[in-house]
């Protein structure tokens, strides 16, 4: 048996029994999804936003890309950000980052990763070079990398405050809050590294007006 065919094997025997437990649970899942959260996370197949939150399929909806980038000519992660943000009303977006991230690494070198992950990872070094003075004080590798987790963090938070959507959301109906997380591969736990309230003031330059 190929190994995709095990994940359908997998999948019979988790839907039976989710049944078993509770046989209305597809027929309730399919009629409603009212998800308070919108939760912004990296790609690592280490960190399941359901699994580590110990959440209900329909309570989180979910965003993925590698390191956990708010890029404002990001169409996929901007129409994600305004269905959740404008249709599900969601109260809280969440930007999870982790330790020990692969693409945090991968931006703290000089290594040619070909067009496309160089023109992403560019993004984290951005991030880096906004905080070099703190970075560059910090001497251990590791640690270096885990902080620049927690500014990358902080600063997707403050793209997320950057757009129109988050703004008029703000005005309207003074919603979603933001905030900034970062999970442990170590020890399973999520820390809060960075919180912004709805209406929080940003720099004039990133304020809309009339919306």
């Amino acid at each position: 048996m190929h190994p995709y065919e095990l994940l359908l094997q997998d999948n019979k025997i988790w839907a039976a029994k989710m049944v078993a437990k509770d046989p209305d649970f597809f027929n309730n899942l399919s009629k409603l999804q009212s998800p308070e959260f919108l939760w912004i996370g990296c790609s690592d197949s280490r960190v399941p936003a359901n699994e580590i939150t110990n959440t209900k399929p329909g309570e989180i909806f979910v965003h993925r890309n590698v390191a956990n980038l708010v890029i404002n000519t990001d169409v996929n992660l901007l129409s994600v950000l305004d269905f959740a943000v404008n249709h599900l009303s969601v109260k809280h977006v969440i930007v999870c980052g982790h330790y020990g991230c692969g693409g945090i690494k991968a931006s703290l070198s000089k290594v040619d990763y070909k067009p496309v992950l160089n023109m992403w990872l560019r993004n984290i070094k951005d991030v880096h070079r906004i905080h070099r003075e703190e970075l560059e004080k910090i001497e251990d590798e590791d640690q270096k990398c885990d902080r620049l987790v927690e500014l990358n963090v902080q600063e997707q938070i403050f793209n997320l405050a950057k757009t129109s959507v988050i703004q008029r959301a703000w005005k309207k109906d003074k919603r979603p809050d933001l905030h900034g997380w970062v999970y442990g591969l170590n020890d399973g736990l999520i820390k809060s590294v960075f919180e912004m309230k709805a209406g929080t003031h940003i720099d004039p330059l990133y304020e809309f007006e009339g919306l």
